[in-house]
């Protein structure tokens, strides 16, 4: 095994971090490295916004639901689908774009989650931890009024970065049997392989909280699905231009 995957295998979510400040040119970097992630058709449709600590990045821990780590991380960046440049594009070439396509959504949503994967994969080559923010999303229009996103412009989540200062355990994944499948889709075995990960899930938790959770993989993901997830989303989407109803 090489050092890359060796890094990629040891990836954990990190959620306190020392005092240790992390300099602009650092930044800088770890975005450029985020550049050169894969890009549908060249697009490049994501837009990163550094959000400096203070009044404005307390109000966005709050609205991600009163995540302290949002606040207190030495960095923290909101990543953006951003169509708007490609409107600009267009307009330069006398060009009517055509926008509010399903397609355009999730090119650019996938813009945003590769340029992302490349930029905490850089910054934990350096010695730095992260965590992403999905909870941006809980009150995602406040979120856009804040940052004062243009139509075309939407947040996907938000990134905290710094030096770690816990060192959680690496959280188990599901079984490769489960999840890499042999010239077509057969799950005839996956419940069998998940209830074996669901006891090494149940052993991760208690181990991790001192006993307090003992929760499955599959009772968590059966307790998410069995309700609406952010249904606010789809006329948030298509009021900055990016699904018609």
């Amino acid at each position: 095994m090489n050092p890359t995957i060796e890094l990629l295998n040891a990836h954990r979510s990190i959620r306190k971090f020392t005092a240790e400040p992390i300099d602009q040119a650092t930044v800088n970097t770890l975005i450029k490295a985020g550049q050169s992630a894969a890009t549908s058709s060249f697009i490049q449709a994501c837009t990163v916004i550094q959000v400096s600590p203070g009044e404005r990045r307390g109000a966005l821990a709050e609205m991600a639901g009163n995540q302290a780590y949002v606040a207190e991380a030495p960095v923290f960046l909101v990543f953006c689908a951003d169509m708007k440049r490609h409107q600009l594009a267009c307009g330069m070439h006398d060009a009517e774009m055509k926008s509010g396509f399903t397609e355009q959504f999730l090119t650019a949503s996938l813009d945003c989650a590769l340029f992302a994967q490349n930029v905490m994969v850089a910054a934990e080559s350096l010695g730095l931890g992260g965590v992403y923010i999905g909870g941006l999303r809980n009150q995602i229009e406040a979120v856009a009024d804040l940052l004062e996103l243009p139509e075309l412009v939407y947040p996907v989540f938000g990134l905290c970065l710094g030096y770690p200062d816990q060192n959680p355990e690496i959280k188990p994944r599901l079984p490769l049997e489960v999840v890499l499948k042999q010239d077509r889709y057969d799950d005839s075995q996956d419940a069998e392989h998940i209830a074996a990960y669901d006891a090494e899930v149940r052993d991760y938790y208690r181990t991790r909280t001192g006993g307090n959770k003992e929760m499955t993989w599959s009772e968590q993901i059966s307790g998410m699905l069995v309700k609406e997830a952010r249904p606010h989303m789809l006329p948030f989407l298509n009021k900055k231009g990016f699904i018609k109803r």
